[in-house]
């Protein structure tokens, strides 16, 4: 998570987070402990927000919402409300899973990113550009080991198209 946020550090202070697929929450409890306004974590899984409660409690964190949904039903069920914009996103999902490339083109697709919003993706496979909406361009990337980091910035709406 270092190189993670040494890339998003500029816009980290006051921002408005998405954890989507939280699993453990790291990157959304690093984002609080380092001045976030405001995380939103959500995760399938209750014993993770159970885990999650329970580090924001022992850390005194202010400032989140948990979550207990599947990422994408979540995603349809807040896309036409009058919800909170985010500023940056993170996800992270079980690398066995085919969710990455779903729930970016849900997200894109539900309003819920800002204009210039930060999305953060970690995957075992390199990521193809199909699998992203055409809107979001790659910031930085970086490869560890089998894990692939991708820092991409959003730019306006995607096209119906997709």
């Amino acid at each position: 998570r270092e190189h993670l946020f040494h890339w998003v550090q500029w816009r980290i202070v006051g921002a408005d987070c998405l954890d989507l697929v939280a699993g453990s929450g790291a990157c959304g409890i690093e984002a609080l402990s380092r001045g976030a306004r405001h995380v939103t974590f959500v995760d399938v899984s209750p014993v993770a927000i159970s885990a999650i409660r329970s580090n924001l409690g022992l850390l005194q964190a202010e400032g989140f919402e948990l979550v207990c949904k599947d990422s994408l039903t979540w995603i349809s069920a807040v896309r036409n409300t009058e919800g909170p914009l985010y500023d940056i996103a993170f996800m992270d999902p079980p690398f066995a899973s085919s969710l990455l490339g779903r729930a970016a083109l849900a997200l894109e697709q539900s309003g819920l990113l800002r204009e210039e919003a930060l999305i953060y993706m970690e995957s075992a496979q390199e990521i193809a550009a199909t699998q992203v909406p055409e809107n979001w361009q790659l910031s930085k990337s970086k490869r560890a080991g089998t894990v692939y980091y991708y820092l991409y910035r959003r730019h306006g709406q995607a096209s119906d198209s997709q």
